[in-house]
């Protein structure tokens, strides 16, 4: 039996050859056939899961050069956001949306009364392996839809809103929509192209037993998660659908002032045949216009702040500003801003301009006044001296009897003082 284990403790290349009729001793069991241990084969299995994710992830970002974008075959659901009044008194709309069914704020995210989360309960027949859908109302005057109809959407911002909006606007009812899609192999999520891919894998530990225990509340704070990333995304798509109303009221009206330029080039702003549109009330109406599109574009919103006061309190790895950001870049929202303050600002030019135009005029009007009135008192004072003139040249008048009176009565007591 030692011969043997000697004899297997060598390596194969240095085994001696066995006497005829000899056979090789067999392996221990234990030694022939060992498999590997629970821990390696998770770890194997880990290994295997992570390769298997980021190949699906490939195939869903794909690259060409520095340009990344999204496979064309790939499957996208729209989120749309639609702007429909200048504010949303917030109570009031979250009293109305409850009224229709609708559970409010149900992942507890606790951002109530900054925005309001609902989703819908009914499966749309048109889509397959639905999700649930989620709705975001803004107190900007905007509702934002992940994966919604169409027809409940409008339903509820053309039937169930109006009632909370203030400065509604249906008819001018702005809409935006992005595609975006979920990734099960990121935990974070971005914004590649026009699309937003959202990433919901869901970090778990390596220890079997504390990953069943923890499993349940991990799941829930990684939903949480999820709807915060969308209302940071639904907050950057609604900043967009908002200024795009802005943009909509700024070009009507650029469109009602477009012809003042070439009547003050010509050189008569005033003539007889367009002389209405630039009475004094047209004038202020119009200056009135432009100040609410600047007010609203810089001091009543946040459009222009680097990110709205609804994350300062999130935690900073969830990287919401970031989202909201990248949204913002997607739709080139900084540049719109910019290109938005410059046409006003052309178009406060022509404001003043206009109102040197009728400051002129008023002047003017009061400096003819003036001439009219001296002109009045002269013919006046001329009138007077005139029939002064005549009084005095007229033997009839009250003023030379008066002083013929006068005359004679001091002729008689000169008479009568030289006859005593």
């Amino acid at each position: 039996m030692a011969c043997h284990d000697a004899w297997l403790s060598l390596p194969p290349a240095c085994r001696p050859p066995l006497q005829k009729g000899h056979e090789p001793p067999k392996e221990p069991p234990e030694k022939a056939s060992r498999k590997p241990g629970r821990k390696n084969a998770s770890k194997t299995s880990s290994l295997r899961s992570v390769a298997v994710e980021a190949q699906r992830s490939r195939a869903l970002i794909k690259s060409r050069g520095r340009t990344r974008f999204i496979d064309p075959d790939a499957q996208t659901k729209t989120v749309t956001a639609y702007c429909a009044a200048e504010t949303y008194d917030i109570a009031a709309a979250a009293r109305l949306v409850k009224e229709q069914g609708y559970e409010l704020d149900p992942f507890q995210t606790g951002l109530y009364p900054q925005v309001i989360h609902v989703q819908t309960s009914d499966r749309p027949s048109e889509v397959k392996d639905f999700q649930q859908s989620d709705i975001f109302i803004f107190p900007s005057g905007t509702v934002v839809t992940w994966n919604v109809r169409d027809r409940e959407a409008l339903k509820l911002v053309n039937q169930v809103l109006p009632a909370a909006a203030e400065d509604s606007h249906l008819h001018l009812l702005e809409t935006e929509d992005l595609d975006y899609l979920e990734d099960p192999s990121k935990e974070t999520s971005e914004v590649v192209g026009d699309t937003i891919v959202l990433g919901t894998k869901v970090e778990t530990p390596s220890d079997n037993a504390s990953s069943l225990q923890a499993e349940e509340p991990d799941q829930q704070r990684h939903e949480v998660d999820t709807v915060l990333a969308k209302i940071a995304f639904s907050s950057g798509l609604a900043r967009s659908t908002k200024l795009a109303v802005l943009e909509t009221l700024l070009s009507a009206y650029q469109h009602s002032t477009r012809d003042i330029p070439t009547m003050l080039a010509a050189s008569k702003p005033f003539s007889p045949r367009r002389s209405a549109p630039f009475t004094r009330s047209f004038i202020l109406r119009k200056t009135g216009e432009l100040l609410s599109l600047r007010a609203q574009l810089n001091l009543y919103s946040e459009l222009t702040d680097s990110m709205p006061d609804i994350f300062w309190d999130s935690r900073h790895e969830l990287g919401l500003g970031e989202y909201y950001d990248q949204v913002g870049r997607a739709l080139d929202v900084g540049v719109r801003i910019k290109v938005l303050n410059e046409k006003i600002g052309f178009a406060q030019e022509i404001a003043s301009v206009l109102r040197e135009q009728l400051s002129e005029k008023h002047g003017l009007r009061l400096e003819w006044a003036i001439i009219a009135l001296i002109a009045v008192e002269v013919v006046l004072e001329f009138y007077r001296h005139w029939d002064e003139r005549k009084d005095r040249d007229d033997p009839e008048s009250t003023e030379a009897l008066l002083r013929r009176y006068l005359e004679e009565l001091a002729q008689e007591k000169r008479a009568r003082l030289t006859t005593e």
